[in-house]
């Protein structure tokens, strides 16, 4: 065996199902949430990011494109193809409001520690 043979054994199995249950937590506990497939590359596989109506988004493996359909259907919440529709604006808005937010804590931490900054 492989030196990496053992930790793959089943291991992306169990990997996929904790990356479906945690979105189906992140899911259930937000409002107006949508689903957007993104297609496998040579780089990662087939993923799925859900998008909260206040632009609170999160980005998880799925099993495919097949695997995240069922798993939007069993949400019961929209699923479209990131390749075609692309992202909602309330994502790229919901992303800036944090590095705002991110910047304010900053600057306050600096001002905590003496005016640095």
């Amino acid at each position: 065996m492989g030196l990496f043979g053992r930790k793959r054994a089943g291991g992306r199995r169990g990997a996929a199902a904790a990356d479906a249950e945690y979105l189906r937590d992140w899911a259930m506990v937000r409002e107006g949430v949508e689903a957007f497939v993104e297609p496998r590359t040579t780089v990662t596989e087939t993923t799925m990011v859900l998008v909260a109506k206040d632009g609170e988004w999160t980005r998880r493996r799925v099993t495919g494109p097949a695997g995240a359909r069922a798993l939007a259907r069993s949400l019961r919440i929209p699923v479209y193809d990131a390749q075609i529709v692309g992202y909602p604006q309330r994502m790229r808005d919901h992303d800036a409001r944090q590095r705002i937010l991110r910047e304010r804590e900053r600057r306050r931490g600096l001002e905590e520690l003496g005016g640095l900054g």
